[in-house]
């Protein structure tokens, strides 16, 4: 299968997070995408670097006082002390309720916290460079489909359903599916379905869609009630508006068995395949693998191919992209194995 993957990701590389008020190393890193490179390369797929430039999608998912901020970010910040370049900003105010957003603070601090639903997505000097070489990968691929391309991998990071129209958020600053899938409809998909099988809710990728009948959301994914990101991917959210009817999560619990996750993937693509969708973006969250540090689902490598043969039977152009994982080492197999099931091999 055909990959984009960009050299920029490494320039993403946060040292430490915040994880359960813990500092400790980032779980989202480098190696993650380079694991997964190494085993493409060795199973022969083709590598190719992004050649689309994203940002009039992109204007059409985020909002532009948002990626205004985030393209200025990193420069903002360390033009405020002597030393912020060697130093990671996090937030410590937000707007909730009661709170005003439709103001821009000008304290740095403040505007990073409008613009963050969490304090774990930390910013690096080449934050933009690399979420914006992502979102071209998303791009590039939906140009691949509509030459004739069965299904092309985004092999990108940081990665991207976390992030809404107007916030980051979960190692998420750039929402790659949500590119991939506007594309498709700018390039004349007239219904595009978006699956994503991240053990953590695509809660960005849905707030981007929430609203539309021209973009099917599914997800299945851990119980919010006890799993991040807490606050959306409830069973009830079924859409507004237009979009009413056009959103189907379908929540588990932490823990639960192979034979049960597969029964929800089974209801997804059904409802995929109900809606009669042009095409498919894949957010393809690996972190529902059983060694996952921070997910508690059981699926095992071979789990993988089968979750790829059954993607491949909806018959759909698709663009997969690369979401959460991080068993590292072992995300390059799960990957592959999820690609090579989609194409028979």
């Amino acid at each position: 299968m055909l990959t984009f993957f960009s050299d920029s990701h490494h320039a993403h590389a946060p040292q430490y997070e915040f994880f359960r008020g813990e500092r400790v190393p980032c779980f989202e890193t480098p190696a993650r995408a380079e694991f997964v490179k190494t085993r493409l390369t060795e199973r022969g797929h083709a590598l190719r670097t992004p050649h689309v430039d994203s940002r009039a999608v992109l204007a059409k998912v985020h909002t532009s006082r948002y990626m205004a901020f985030l393209e200025h970010a990193w420069r903002d910040w360390a033009a405020l002390e002597a030393g912020n370049d060697q130093r990671q900003p996090f937030p410590s105010v937000w707007p909730v309720r009661t709170l005003r957003s439709d103001v821009e603070p000008a304290n740095f601090t403040a505007r990073l916290g409008l613009y963050s639903m969490d304090n774990g997505s930390p910013l690096s000097g080449g934050t933009w460079e690399a979420a914006k070489a992502g979102a071209d990968a998303a791009a590039s691929a939906v140009t691949l489909l509509g030459a004739g391309e069965r299904a092309v991998f985004c092999c990108s990071r940081p990665p991207g359903h976390h992030a809404g129209p107007d916030f980051m958020g979960g190692y998420c600053f750039l929402n790659n599916a949500a590119v991939a899938a506007q594309a498709l409809r700018d390039g004349g998909a007239a219904r595009v379905a978006v699956l994503d099988v991240d053990y953590h809710h695509g809660n960005g990728t849905q707030s981007i869609f929430y609203n539309r009948a021209d973009v099917l959301f599914v997800s299945l994914h851990g119980d919010p009630l006890t799993e991040y990101p807490f606050y959306l991917g409830h069973a009830d959210e079924t859409g507004e508006g237009e979009g009413a009817g056009f959103n189907l999560n379908l929540p588990l619990p932490a823990g639960c068995t192979v034979p049960r996750w597969f029964d929800a993937l089974e209801a997804a693509c059904q409802r995929i395949g109900s809606y009669r969708a042009d095409a498919l973006v894949v957010s393809l969250g690996l972190d529902t693998f059983a060694e996952d540090p921070i997910s508690k689902f059981a699926l095992q490598p071979q789990d993988f191919i089968r979750l790829g043969e059954r993607l491949g039977k909806l018959g759909l152009p698709t663009v997969f992209v690369l979401e959460g994982g991080y068993a590292a080492a072992a995300l390059g197999t799960n990957a592959v194995n999820v690609i090579e099931g989609f194409e028979g091999l």
